[in-house]
């Protein structure tokens, strides 16, 4: 049975600071494979803003920008590949492979993926599945682990 949580997210703060106890949880997690989380969600419900706050606890100080455009945006701390993921603007799931996300998905490495439905089948199941939802001006965040190590995470995040 699945791990599933629900929060309700005020504002953009909130979501922040609900990615950044995400990010402190993926600190913790073993990373002998790629580790991946799946982002969800109508445009603008904070799928970037969650991904900023996990990204600053991990250790990004540099400028974290959207991936919109690039769809790519990658980062190294501390030995390990953290990749930011929009495939909001991709025609179809084969354009992963021009992009090069097979060589994303290596032990050590975690990967944030916005729009994941837009690339089905070519992206590997996630660890941890996120959906934001408007509720009128906050966010509701429906978490659900996927996985053993998804599991550990989201339990370490709602510690």
């Amino acid at each position: 049975m699945p791990e599933s949580r629900t929060l309700r997210l005020a504002d953009a703060a909130a979501t922040q600071a609900s990615g950044a106890r995400l990010g402190q949880a993926l600190a913790l997690a073993d990373d002998s494979s790629a580790f991946v989380v799946n982002l969800s969600g109508e445009l603008g419900s904070g799928k970037t803003t969650l991904v900023r706050g996990a990204l600053r606890s991990l250790g990004i100080a540099d400028t974290i920008r959207s991936p919109t455009y690039a769809l790519i945006e990658t980062y190294s701390v501390d030995g390990r590949t953290l990749a930011h993921l929009d495939l909001y603007r991709l025609s179809s799931p084969g354009e992963l492979e021009t992009l090069g996300v097979r060589d994303l998905l290596l032990p050590g490495h975690l990967l944030f993926v916005e729009w994941p439905e837009r690339g089905a089948g070519a992206l590997p199941e996630p660890d941890v599945a996120l959906r934001l939802h408007f509720q009128g001006e906050a966010r509701t965040l429906h978490v659900e682990a996927r996985s053993e190590r998804g599991r550990a995470v989201v339990q370490e995040w709602f510690r």
